[in-house]
């Protein structure tokens, strides 16, 4: 339920919060921009977001809460995992017998409410509420979060000691201490809980520094003191069933728990280094998919030619960047399109990072000598219509994967490499003929992961500099005719007429950001770009080609999501140029 944009101007002329011309001269920038009146006269500064929320929930009548100073109990508070609380701005403050009261910044949120209903089972009733009361209840979720972990730290300390020299029945022991445990599984449910995708656990001189990557950046979560780290590390052993009296050699594993209502793999390296054993754990959320290729970041003709690839019964899809690009998850999200009941699905994997429903998915085991190239071969006497291979390491991997893709499969993979078009030149260095890359090769993704912007933003428009310095960085005609083309901007606008974002200052997240998009270059192999591949062109030639048959590199397709106001043009330059 919205309110039209008749009925609030009729409530801000009633009222008289803004002066007439105010009114119309919003509602002029909203025919020309095809915004809503709310967008322009916030837009405009003629009325202020907050202002905005209580007149709407005066129209619709919905009631409109204050959090600000309210005590809430953390027990309800936490019945809204904190992700979903922040990347959809809202709190559980009240609970009655049979519902529960949520306060938001948007109640047109009806994904939010509809899994906030599923999760606590209770009927929800959505008020409105301005930035400031939903920014004081998150910060009762970091707040009560390190109250809990530094009373369990207190008296932690007072019964561990440093335990260097234990035997392996002594760490046994100790990683069974009821602190220790608590340490452990306070610690991976509050990386859950953040959203985090690797902790690390690193001993220095005086102390343990426990750091989790959210959203691709490292932030250090807590410092505990040193004396910890023995049982700490024990404990992570145990779970992962390592040797837990080996400390002189690199150790790799794994475990499983269930948290927030989820299950959760850690994958678990650990490495000798000068101050004790560092530990990193990679979270992957199983049945993580889900996920669509829109709300990966794909769009128009690049999203059209992997559809279209995927209605291909040979051939192969593939997917290109460097680790930690998001490669695997749009991996799988191809795979769920061409899941259908009539095909046999084949994977080998290294690791399975989600779990498939009809789909075969393989664990490779290099340490007894089970390789991609083994299980591809394996795979290929299973009778599959399509295979996933994890990546394309070596010569004889990359040799199979096109001859399976010859001889009637459709062949998905990923590779490492910096760019869409820097793979044709890669599988060349592996040994592969072009002749049979030609024959094999359907459509190539480039990818890397950039911060999403939250949607207490600001809006802005470029300088001149600024339009100068990004004309030098990117094609900007280029970006200007796919965002009309895709009419996400009027037919007429300039780069100095459409709108960007940055993070707001003192605004809801902390430092303006939350979840990650990816940014794309989709790059068809075309009859001209055939014709590169046999003269063995090189990777610029092969992506100046592309793009004269329309290809957005990453760095366009950040520009243009920069322009929908989904990411920053700095967030997009960082990214790009790491």
């Amino acid at each position: 339920m919205q309110t039209t944009d008749a009925q609030l101007k009729a409530f801000v002329l009633d009222s008289g919060l803004v002066a007439r011309k105010d009114v119309e001269q919003a509602e002029r920038s909203a025919k020309d921009k095809g915004q809503s009146l709310a967008h322009a006269l916030v837009s405009l500064g003629a009325l202020g977001e907050d202002d905005l929320r209580r007149m709407q929930a005066h129209i619709l009548g919905i009631p409109f809460v204050s959090l600000s100073g309210t005590k809430i109990d953390f027990a309800v508070l936490s019945l809204i995992p904190e992700p979903i609380a922040r990347t959809h701005n809202v709190v559980a403050y009240k609970k009655n017998a049979d519902s529960l009261e949520v306060a938001m910044l948007d109640t047109n949120d009806l994904s939010a409410i509809d899994f906030i209903k599923k999760k606590v089972g209770l009927k929800i009733l959505p008020r409105l509420t301005d930035s400031a009361s939903l920014k004081s209840a998150l910060l009762i979720y970091q707040k009560s979060l390190k109250d809990e972990f530094g009373d369990i730290i207190k008296h932690a300390s007072l019964t561990m000691n440093e335990s260097v020299n234990l035997d392996e029945r002594g760490l046994q022991k100790l990683a069974e201490d009821v602190p220790v445990v608590k340490i452990v599984d306070t610690l991976l449910r509050h990386a859950v809980i953040q959203g985090a995708s690797d902790i690390h656990i690193e001993p220095l001189e005086e102390q343990l520094l426990i750091r989790y990557r959210i959203d691709g950046i490292l932030h250090d979560a807590m410092e505990l003191p040193k004396n910890t780290a023995s049982g700490i590390t024990a404990r992570i052993k145990v779970l992962s069933r390592l040797k837990l009296d080996e400390k002189r050699l690199p150790q790799d594993g794994r475990f499983k728990i269930e948290a927030d209502g989820e299950r959760v793999s850690f994958r678990v390296s650990v490495l000798p280094t000068y101050y004790g054993e560092k530990i990193v754990m990679r979270l992957l959320r199983e049945g993580g998919g889900g996920y669509t290729l829109e709300s990966l970041g794909f769009h128009g003709a690049g999203l059209e030619h992997i559809h279209s690839a995927t209605k291909q019964s040979t051939g192969m899809i593939l997917v290109t960047g460097p680790t930690g690009s998001g490669k695997t998850t749009t991996l799988y999200t191809v795979l769920d399109i061409v899941n259908t009941p009539d095909v046999n699905i084949s994977t080998v994997e290294d690791p399975i990072e989600y779990q498939m429903a009809r789909v075969n998915q393989t664990q490779v085991r290099p340490d007894i000598g089970f390789t991609f190239a083994q299980g591809l071969r394996a795979l290929l006497r299973q009778d599959p219509d399509v295979i996933m291979v994890g990546e394309i390491r070596d010569t004889e991997t990359a040799s199979l994967a096109i001859n399976a893709s010859l001889t009637g499969h459709l062949v998905l993979s990923t590779l490492h490499t910096n760019s869409a078009s820097a793979t044709i030149p890669r599988f060349v260095d592996m040994g592969a003929e072009p002749f049979l890359l030609v024959s094999t090769l359907r459509v190539i993704v480039g990818q890397r992961l950039v911060r999403k912007l939250c949607a207490d933003r600001e809006e802005y428009l470029l300088s001149d500099d600024e339009v100068k310095q990004l004309e030098k960085a990117v094609d900007v005609d280029h970006v200007l005719s796919v965002l009309k083309e895709e009419k996400k901007i009027p037919p007429k606008a300039t780069l100095k007429q459409v709108p960007f974002y940055k993070p707001k200052v003192g605004g809801m997240c902390p430092d303006g950001f939350s979840a990650r998009i990816g940014i794309h270059e989709i790059l068809p192999v075309t009859h001209e770009v055939r014709n590169l591949i046999l003269k063995g062109a090189p990777a610029e030639e092969i992506e100046t080609q592309a793009k004269k048959e329309g290809m957005l590199t990453m760095l366009e397709d950040g520009i243009y999501k920069a322009a929908l106001g989904i990411t920053t043009i700095d967030e997009v330059l960082r990214v790009v140029a790491e």
